[in-house]
């Protein structure tokens, strides 16, 4: 399978497209606020953009594994994970990334990286335990996918230019702050209330717009694991027992891995989570209906 047939689904694509591009005139906008109202010089602005961006950029699969507390093993610590990720990679044609273990009861998984030669799939020790060997295949083909449409350098980006703008619009207000408060012209409006305005609104709208990007490109990760294993159903089987298998945790557990939350395959606050426009992932239901779809597409029989 070429990696060009990943996930590809016309409505997502269009969805995704149609988000992104919210996105970005939500930036542009940013952008004009900026000069317009602080005067921010374009050198300093690039300068900035161009520093956090190559940070970002080049550390974002060392920061993912730190943070997650995940060890990359070798094939001699775990022949049988590397032997399925070589298998899933070789059938995907994509390189084969690094490999690390989460010593956590909480069964999940992620990936990371910046692009398919400089990846990582991390998944847990809860997740080895509790899923048959094919079910973990559906969820790594899963991580596979993300990493084969560059989901991380997506989101990264995507986030990063909503961080920067928090980021400068904070500084923004401080400087109307301490600077005696000026006022925009005749209008007798406080600089740093219409910075403040401003960034509330910028930061609402990108949240919501991210996290629908996020929601598509995870329906667009089921649909590439289903086509890399064949086998939709167990990454259906998967989803259901790392989902019903998150009751049986301890809530202090949970709390030490949540903040992994947007990279999980299914969020670690799963019983919280809603249909809303504040989730990172779709629900379970309906990413259960769209594999099921996907299977009768493939002319397989579906359990009711």
């Amino acid at each position: 399978m070429k990696r060009k047939s990943y996930g590809r689904d016309a409505g997502l694509s269009i969805r995704m497209l149609f988000s992104g591009a919210l996105l970005g005139a939500l930036y542009v906008g940013f952008a004009v606020v900026l000069f317009q109202v602080l005067n921010v010089g374009l050198i300093p602005m690039i300068l900035i953009v161009v520093g956090l961006a190559f940070f970002q950029y080049f550390t974002s699969d060392k920061l993912a594994l730190a943070a997650s507390g995940a060890k990359v093993v070798s094939e001699q610590d775990a022949p049988e994970l590397h032997a399925m990720v070589e298998r899933l990679c070789a059938m995907s044609d994509l390189p084969k990334p690094k490999i690390a273990v989460i010593d956590t009861d909480v069964p999940n998984a992620f990936a990371t990286g910046r692009s398919p030669k400089h990846a990582a799939v991390a998944v847990t020790t809860g997740l080895w335990r509790r899923l048959e060997p094919r079910e973990v295949e559906g969820v790594l083909a899963h991580e596979l996918s993300h990493i084969a449409n560059r989901d991380v350098l997506v989101m990264t980006l995507a986030s990063f230019f909503a961080m920067l703008a928090g980021l400068l619009m904070r500084f923004g207000m401080y400087g109307g702050l301490f600077g005696g408060g000026r006022r925009d012209g005749d209008s007798g409006v406080p600089i740093w209330l219409i910075i403040f305005l401003v960034s509330m609104l910028t930061y609402f709208i990108s949240f919501l717009l991210i996290r629908a990007i996020s929601r598509y490109r995870e329906y667009a990760a089921d649909r590439g694991s289903a086509l890399i294993t064949g086998a939709p159903e167990y990454l259906m089987s998967a989803l259901q027992k790392i989902s019903s298998g998150m009751a049986t945790i301890p809530q202090r557990d949970l709390r030490e891995v949540e903040a992994m939350n947007a990279f999980f395959i299914i969020p670690t606050n799963v019983k919280s989570v809603t249909a809303g426009l504040f989730a990172s992932h779709p629900p379970l239901e309906k990413r259960l209906a769209r594999l099921a779809e996907i299977s009768r597409e493939m002319g397989k029989p579906v359990a009711p």
